[in-house]
């Protein structure tokens, strides 16, 4: 099971960084290559150098930070996010981020969430699927975070539908995509309902490209999601799933992202390409944060 809660994370941060470079250009299924890229000239992450993350690891890193320190509360989370944004760390980050910590930054002392679809609160979830031995718990806490930044229904079901994927593939649930397709399906209709259809298209042998078409790349949960469930239903091989993900173009690096959670939590951080694993920013970090949180797990999971 450690070696899963740091292949989890791992494969996040490495799926962010293999995105990167290619977040919000055209997708580039055709020409794509393995490994690390740097961005082109004027690109929003140009300073970003090959193997360095985005906004997403980022904030997955500050919640998982915060868990593991046994601080971590929404008062907190949101002071954290609004310090790294108004000294500008954070990187590209999310529209709907922004304007939070805008709004934070403007003297407010409480949160303001605005009623957003964006998936910039998806990376943030990682943590509390690790961390929390039960899934209702896990699931409920996770939302509660989302809702600091994002407080549309929506958002909270993608929340809910990622958390019970990572959840279920960790314990090595049967048919974990499935569990999440449902849990999506009662959430939220139309969620559920993209969800299932991405699934079919790949069922029913689409090709990758037109299914791209067809679900979409955008920031919204209803294509990020959706097509990251395609993507983990069709490659098993970890450089494939990996390259692939990170060339589908528009969120690139959250579809990355989710898909790089997934492959860890499933087959462990030793599947993980080590050339990508030894050229990820901050690795031992990650993988440190991945022991402390299966100790959390660990003394939780004793209680219960």
């Amino acid at each position: 099971m450690l070696n899963k809660f740091k292949g989890c994370l791992l494969g996040a941060a490495i799926g962010d960084a293999l995105g990167m470079p290619n977040e919000s250009n055209a997708p580039n299924l055709n020409k794509m290559k393995y490994g690390y890229r740097r961005p082109y000239k004027g690109h929003p992450n140009e300073a970003l150098n090959p193997g360095q993350y985005t906004d997403d690891t980022q904030l997955m890193l500050l919640t998982g930070t915060l868990l593991a320190d046994g601080k971590y509360n929404e008062e907190r989370y949101a002071s954290a996010l609004r310090e790294l944004y108004s000294r500008g760390a954070l990187r590209f980050p999310d529209g709907s981020i922004s304007a939070v910590c805008e709004h934070l930054d403007k003297g407010s002392s409480q949160p303001g969430g605005v009623k957003s679809t964006t998936s910039g609160c998806l990376a943030g979830s990682v943590p509390f699927a690790l961390a929390f031995p039960g899934l209702s718990e896990g699931s409920e806490r996770a939302v509660r975070a989302c809702n600091v930044t994002h407080t549309h229904p929506a958002a909270h079901a993608a929340i809910s539908t990622f958390v019970t994927l990572i959840y279920h593939t960790l314990h090595e649930t049967p048919d974990p995509i499935g569990q999440a397709a449902e849990q999506a399906r009662a959430e939220d209709e139309v969620l559920g309902g993209k969800i299932r259809n991405a699934l079919k298209l790949e069922k029913d042998g689409m090709d990758t490209e037109t299914a791209l078409l067809k679900i979409g790349n955008d920031v919204s949960v209803f294509q990020t999601l959706p097509i990251a469930f395609f993507l983990i239903s069709r490659y098993s091989h970890p450089p494939d799933l990996l390259t692939v993900s990170a060339n589908t173009g528009g969120n690139t690096d959250t579809i990355a992202l989710l898909c790089g959670a997934y492959l860890g939590a499933s087959r462990g951080m030793d599947a993980l390409p080590g050339d990508l694993l030894e050229g990820l920013e901050d690795r031992e970090r990650i993988e440190l944060l991945g022991q402390r949180l299966f100790n959390i797990y660990s003394r939780k999971l004793e209680q219960m």
